[in-house]
């Protein structure tokens, strides 16, 4: 009995990661519901403007939740797929009747912090473990997000 899995990786390092990347998974979720209900709710000056920007977020959002998904799959394990398990893995919550585009903003700031912490778990994980699949995936996103967080963070001033 080997103790690698289809694709070569030590189980218990994929049992690990698969976990991990289900916590990534229930944070996205959330995530992309919130940024999905600021999307649909923003009202204000910058109506306009946020309004496009929420949507090509959560669009974005969605695709990673899609690759983590398929991520976990390919690691051998099965993704978190019903609500309440997203709602109990996730730290980040539910954000409710937020209108003003500045609080929007703010929710999408504090919603990216948390992924990128947990991204970077990830990343350091995968990297111990000799998962280079993983590893890009996280690389990639932390990359993305900065990106995303420093040109939110200037629209605030």
């Amino acid at each position: 009995m080997s103790d690698t899995n289809v694709i070569g990786l030590h189980t218990s390092s994929a049992t690990q990661l698969a976990e991990k990347l289900n916590v990534l998974l229930a944070n996205y979720q959330i995530f992309y519901m919130n940024v999905r209900g600021y999307h649909w709710n923003v009202k204000g000056q910058q109506f306009f403007e946020l309004h496009a920007k929420f949507e090509e977020l959560y669009t974005d959002l969605l695709t990673k939740v899609d690759e983590v998904a398929e991520r976990i799959l390919t690691l051998g394990y099965e993704p978190l797929h019903a609500y309440s398990d997203y709602a109990q893995n996730a730290s980040i919550k539910e954000d409710k009747h937020v209108h003003q585009g500045q609080a929007c903003v703010r929710g999408i700031l504090s919603g990216y912090q948390v992924l990128i912490e947990l991204q970077r778990e990830i990343l350091s994980l995968a990297s111990d473990a000799d998962d280079e699949g993983t590893a890009s995936l996280a690389g990639d996103y932390i990359r993305e997000q900065e990106k995303t967080v420093w040109m939110l963070n200037a629209y605030l001033g």
